[in-house]
Formats: structure tokens, sequence, C-alpha cells
């Protein structure tokens, strides 16, 4: 089901082809950003996005969340981007757990896509300039400010080390893809390993880096279960970065490892997430050997940068990320 949040935001009755009922946001009445994801209601950004906005300039400006199940079927998809393509007042959206399927089903629709979400295939952000609808991937650029934020200059190159990274979706293909540019010469991790019960996303991880050619070792591994991450973990040198990008913890109960992993020592162990149960930090601090981080910075920038791009203003770092950092911190 397609919902909005929250739930006293006026949406308009729909049908499937099968007849069964989903629900679309009303027309909008103001200029509109859209939050697509699982949870929406539950993120801190609907308390947030308000101050931002006024800090911004970007006054009278709403957010409208859109709930979608996972894997939700095509056409939910594109009911959804149709009607920010075709609502005047409907200005973009940041799209979540959603980026790989939604770009599948609604590539199509959109009048351009930036070339790192051709080559990605996926969409974080859409928005609108001129009459068209443009799919852009943000995640390469906010996930390398989230890394950079908490990886010193020089990790990999003064003490190498690994990267796995749990979950193939789009943000596993963003990591991957800025960890392994050439232009970080050897501040880049030995190898990176992706894992996924999912074999076409791994293919699909792979591909993208068979067209750009990375020249360090990728390998990906299907794990149907949390042990096989285990079997991962416990190949990894000192010193790597272990990654939670399956959104379980969020958008889903657990962990993607079990509570018998053994983490590298001096290692980094960095969860996506920033809200839910957040059993896989729970379990990196109980091992003792790693420093943990959650999403929250890489939350950030996601937000700033989607928000930047849809109304065409400029975020630099410094004091004004700076205020909108001080702003986000008062809701956690």
């Amino acid at each position: 089901m397609i919902e909005s949040t929250p739930a006293s935001e006026a949406e308009v009755p729909a049908r499937r082809a099968d007849g069964s009922a989903i629900s679309l946001p009303a027309p909008a009445e103001a200029p509109t950003l859209y939050f697509i994801g699982v949870t929406t209601g539950r993120s801190s950004i609907r308390t947030v996005f308000p101050r931002w906005a006024g800090l911004l300039g970007l006054d009278g400006v709403r957010l409208v969340g859109i709930d979608l199940p996972l894997h939700a079927p095509a056409d939910d998809y594109r009911r959804v981007v149709d009607f920010i393509a075709e609502d005047p007042l409907s200005s973009g959206a940041l799209v979540t757990t959603h980026k790989i399927d939604l770009f599948q089903a609604c590539r199509s629709r959109f009048d351009r896509v930036d070339p790192l979400a051709g080559l990605m295939g996926e969409v974080s952000c859409l928005s609108k300039r001129g009459g068209e609808l443009i799919a852009h991937a943000k995640d390469p650029i906010s996930a390398g400010l989230a890394i950079d934020a908490f990886l010193p200059p020089g990790h990999w190159r003064d003490g190498g080390g690994d990267a796995f990274i749990m979950g193939a979706g789009g943000s596993a293909i963003a990591i991957s893809w800025y960890l392994s540019r050439p232009e970080r010469g050897a501040d880049r991790p030995a190898r990176i390993v992706v894992s996924d019960l999912d074999a076409k996303r791994l293919a699909a991880l792979r591909a993208v880096h068979g067209e750009i050619g990375t020249d360090i070792p990728v390998e990906v591994v299907r794990t149907p279960g949390p042990e096989g991450n285990d079997r991962v973990l416990a190949s990894l040198p000192p010193r790597s970065l272990v990654v939670n990008a399956t959104g379980l913890g969020k958008d889903r109960p657990g962990s993607p490892v079990t509570h018998d992993a053994r983490f590298p020592p001096g290692g980094v162990a960095w969860d996506l997430n920033y809200r839910g149960d957040l059993i896989f930090l729970d379990q990196a601090r109980a091992d003792g050997q790693v420093r943990v981080e959650d999403g929250w910075v890489y939350f950030l920038h996601g937000w700033t940068q989607v928000i930047a791009e849809v109304f065409a203003i400029e975020i630099p770092s410094g004091p004004v990320f700076d205020a909108l950092g001080a702003i986000a911190k008062e809701t956690r």
C-alpha cells in the first residue's frame, strides 16, 4: 500500500489493475518535497525539515512522506513518479530504500538521467527543471562525504584493511564506487567484498564495477543468512571497514550478522541506519575491537544534497551545514 504520512494528510484513493486499493497524496497546495521510503513517519526529518526550510529561505515548502513496502509492485512506483511529474507544485523527491526498484520501474518516465544514476542503475533524488523530470544518484556524493567525516585521511594507505559491505542495494553500489575511485590513490581498501541474499543485485553491482574498470578487487558473495556474513567477517584483516547497508535494524528487524560474529581488530563498524533497533552496532560494541558509527552524518548529507538539487540552492560545507546539523541534533 502507498501511504502519505502523517496519516492526517489528505490522500487520493485509487485502484490497482487487480482492484486492490492504493492511495496517493492529494495535489500539492504549496511547493512540496516528497520522501519515498518504508517508514517515513518515524524519521527525524519530519521534525527537522520545517526548521531547515526556514534557515534555507524555503518558507512554506512542505515535506510529505510516501510509504511503500519493500520491493513494491512496479506500477506503484510508476503511479508515485507520474504523480510527482504531473503535479505542478510537487517539486521533487528523496528516495531511500527503493532506489534501484524505482529506477528500474520508472526509467522510461524520466526526461533526463544524470550520469551517476545511469551508471549505477539507481535514483535517490527526483527534481524538475523546465517541465522535465530528472533522476539523480546522490548517494555516491553523500556516502563519500560521510566516510570522509569519520575515517581520517590515510586510513587505508597507512594501515591497510578491506571494506566489507553487507547489502547490495543502491547505497552499497555508491559506497563501493566511492572507495574504489582511482583518484583516492593508495588510500583505498585492499579489496571490497559485498554480500547479499539476492544474486541479481550482486550481479548488478559487479556490472557497475566492470563498466567503470575498477582496479582493486571487488568480490561478491551470496549469503542466504547471517552465518555467511560471519564467515566473511572472520576473513577480514585488521582495520577493515564493515558496513550494514541491508536496512536490517530499521526497515526490518534484526542484524546481518549473528551474536557470534567477530569484528576485525582496529576496524570500523558503520550502520547506515541512525534509527531503529541498531542491533548490528550493539553487536560491534559488545565485540570491543572496533569503533562504531551510525548513519547520522550520512542522513544529514543525503538530505542536504537532495534539498540543494531540488530547490536549486547552495548548501556549502561550513557554517550553513553546521547550523543544519545542530538543528537536526536537537531531535536525536
